[in-house]
């Protein structure tokens, strides 16, 4: 039995090998990296549920994608138990390699034009009341994809007048006048996470910069002041706390509304390596900084992801601006 044991484990491994290649093929020469044990308080319960399964039939059934399994989001139980998805647009392929996510690499397909109204659809489908909507990085593209994203914002418009609309975008970067074309379409977030500390850009996100995707944010509220913006980044890539306190401090001087810190899982070992488990006391400090350094807004948890309570968030965030404008 132990020959036929052997055999079973490796052939399991090189298929899991294989799909990972074909997934990330930029990533394979790259040496494995270490795989810190999980602490508790990251375990999260497996997804089920009928509501669950309902959620996974309205995405399959209208052939649209979600970033909640495109990311190996730890939270798609509990979102998808709610009916809460957040929709990926412009394909499941993204032009970059950012050794963070888990998203495929390659070469993208076109872009499907009837996709907005899929996306509307299902949002009229699952009833939602606040919608995220995210997309992977198309450099291919003259203007980055961002037509798409102000088809998608129109057609969900269209379908659920009352549905708010936060999105998560790309940076656009050497894109002249995309990002101007998305916030005129005036989604009720704009997001764009600039995901780490400046220092590990060149090692986790080689692709962007992060004094563009800082203008970016500030360029928003430059052209369209009442609109909410929002970023985020990871903790445990090897940070310090200083160099995540410039990070608020370099948000609130973008005019950045809500900040959202999470812990960075690494999502095979060809991906950067956790350099550790931040503790929850340590969040919770995060977020008493980020206040008291004006953010309307944040959450710092070890599950915390962009679009996580998204709706709820909204919520708060809204009545936070009030709360502020009244007192004058």
């Amino acid at each position: 039995m132990a020959p036929m044991a052997n055999l079973i484990d490796n052939t399991t491994r090189s298929a899991a090998s294989d799909a990972r290649a074909a997934r990330h093929p930029e990533k394979q020469k790259r040496a494995d990296t270490p795989v810190l044990r999980k602490p508790d308080w990251i375990r999260v319960k497996a997804p089920l549920g009928k509501t669950f399964s309902e959620t996974q039939k309205i995405v399959k059934d209208g052939g649209l994608v979600t970033v909640c399994e495109e990311a190996g989001c730890p939270n798609i139980g509990e979102c998808w138990e709610q009916k809460h998805a957040t929709f990926m647009i412009l394909g499941d392929t993204c032009t970059r390699a950012c050794s963070f996510c888990n998203v495929k690499t390659g070469l993208p397909a076109a872009v499907d034009t009837d996709e907005p109204r899929r996306v509307a659809e299902a949002v009229a489908q699952m009833g939602l009341n606040h919608v995220v909507i995210t997309s992977v990085d198309r450099d291919d593209l003259d203007d980055g994809g961002a037509q798409h994203f102000v088809d998608v914002i129109e057609a969900i418009r269209a379908a659920t007048p009352t549905t708010t609309i936060e999105i998560l975008t790309p940076d656009f970067l050497r894109k002249p006048g995309a990002a101007e074309a998305v916030i005129d379409a005036r989604p009720d977030v704009f997001n764009h996470n600039l995901e780490t500390v400046p220092r590990l850009y060149l090692s986790i996100r080689p692709g962007a910069r992060y004094f563009h995707s800082l203008r970016l944010l500030e360029s928003v509220k430059d052209r369209d002041p009442a609109q909410f913006t929002k970023s985020g980044i990871m903790v445990g890539l090897g940070e310090s706390k200083e160099e995540v306190m410039q990070v608020m401090d370099d948000m609130r001087s973008a005019g950045i509304d809500f900040l959202t810190i999470g812990q960075y899982l690494q999502p095979t070992r060809k991906h950067a390596a956790v350099d550790r488990f931040v503790h929850p006391d340590e969040f919770k400090a995060y977020e008493t900084i980020a206040r008291a350094k004006g953010f309307l807004m944040v959450s710092a948890t070890p599950l915390t992801r962009s679009s996580h309570h998204a709706g709820d968030d909204f919520a708060k965030l809204r009545a936070a601006r009030e709360q502020m404008m009244a007192r004058g």
